[in-house]
């Protein structure tokens, strides 16, 4: 296998699995990597397959794919000398994957079950409006409002976020004082140190426990 392009790579001969999908795109994978395949033409494309030459017949090859981008000169060129199996499937319209824990769950979730941010607190609003953009949840709780931010997983750019959102809240003589709630599924140790460095409270939210489908049996702890 021999890439040309952007750059030049070259794959030497050993058993491959060759992917072709409807999309136009090739993909060719190794028995290891999990699943990235070893190079691959992304579609649009063309493959075109013919002959090997005398030279390329005299080294064991009997077909030779040529996998050409639409949209640039970039060749992806596949030698075969075997094929030990060839199986094609027409895997119908796809529906997509549908995410499960996303942000939006999250906040859904906190929304109804805002007691976790503490006793004594309330919920005012979803997507509280702020002049760069909405800050997810904008609670009541017993020392002033609260600001809550939400991440898969937290990191320092979502501790930066909510801290401008902080800023901006915090001008607002109807709201003042604001504090914040840094809340995600795993929070990295840098974005939590950089919070409290801020004042901003982390929450680690246990999506399972929130939906009501944890087995507490099940844990060791």
């Amino acid at each position: 296998m021999s890439y040309s392009g952007r750059l030049n790579a070259h794959l030497a001969q050993a058993t491959r699995l060759l992917m072709v999908k409807a999309d136009g795109g090739v993909l060719i994978h190794s028995d290891g990597g999990s699943y990235k395949p070893l190079n691959w033409m992304s579609p649009p494309a063309t493959l075109r397959v013919t002959d090997p030459d005398p030279e390329q017949r005299e080294a064991g090859i009997i077909e030779v794919w040529t996998v050409s981008a639409t949209k640039t000169d970039d060749t992806l060129s596949i030698l075969i000398s075997e094929v030990h199996e060839e199986v094609s499937h027409d895997l119908g319209v796809d529906p997509g994957l549908v995410k499960d824990g996303v942000e939006s769950d999250l906040q859904r979730l906190l929304a109804e079950q805002i007691e976790l941010l503490g006793a004594g607190h309330r919920l005012i609003r979803r997507e509280h409006p702020t002049p760069i953009g909405p800050v997810d949840l904008l609670a009541r709780g017993p020392q002033g409002h609260v600001a809550v931010e939400l991440k898969r997983r937290g990191d320092i750019d979502g501790v930066e976020q909510l801290t401008r959102y902080l800023e901006l809240l915090n001008r607002d003589p109807l709201l003042t004082p604001v504090q914040g709630v840094f809340a995600a599924q795993q929070i990295k140790p840098q974005a939590r140190t950089l919070a409290e460095d801020r004042g901003i409270r982390c929450l680690v939210l246990d999506y399972d426990a929130m939906r009501g489908v944890d087995d507490a049996d099940s844990r060791l702890f």
